[in-house]
C-alpha cells in the first residue's frame, strides 16, 4: 500500500465556480504514478468555499451554479437579513454556509493511475466571497 501527501495552492479567482481539474491533476500526477488502484482525498483548508464535482464541459454550467447560490444564500446586512456573524463582510457568512453545503472535501477513485472521473465530470473549486485569496489544497493518495 502505497500512501502519498502533498499540500500546494491554488491561485485566487474571484467568485464563482472554478474548473480545477487539470490543476490538480498536474499537482498529484507523480504521486499517481504505478498506481493500479486507490483513493484521491482533496480536502481544501477553507470555510467560506467549496469542493464539488460537477459539469466540466459547459461553462454556463458554473454560472447558473452560482445564480443558483445567490438566490438561495442571500447576502447582506441589515434587518432583512437572518444573519448574526457580519463582522467578516456581508459576503462571509453565506460564503460559510455555501461551503457547508458543497463541503471541503472530494474523495475520487483511481484506476491505472487515472483519476476514475466520468466523462463530463470535473473537479469544482466554488469560491464564494468577492475578494478571496489564493486556497490551500492538501491531496492524500491511497493505494497499491
Amino acid at each position: 500500500m502505497k500512501c502519498a501527501q502533498k499540500s500546494f495552492r491554488l491561485p485566487s479567482m474571484g467568485r464563482g465556480c472554478h474548473l480545477v481539474t487539470s490543476d490538480i491533476q498536474k499537482q498529484i500526477a507523480p504521486m499517481l504514478a504505478g498506481l493500479e488502484c486507490g483513493m484521491l482525498n482533496v480536502f481544501l483548508q477553507h470555510t467560506s468555499a467549496s469542493l464539488t464535482i460537477n459539469e466540466n464541459c459547459d461553462p454556463d454550467v458554473r454560472v447558473d451554479m452560482e445564480t443558483f447560490l445567490r438566490r438561495v444564500v442571500p447576502e447582506g446586512h441589515g434587518s432583512s437579513m437572518p444573519w448574526t456573524h457580519t463582522a467578516e463582510g456581508p459576503d462571509d457568512m453565506p460564503a460559510h454556509v455555501k461551503s457547508s453545503m458543497f463541503g471541503a472535501s472530494l474523495s475520487i477513485p483511481i484506476t491505472k493511475g487515472r483519476l476514475s472521473l466520468g466523462t463530463w465530470q470535473g473537479i469544482w473549486l466554488c469560491e464564494h466571497r468577492d475578494h478571496a485569496s489564493s486556497r490551500s489544497v492538501v491531496c492524500t493518495v491511497m493505494g497499491a
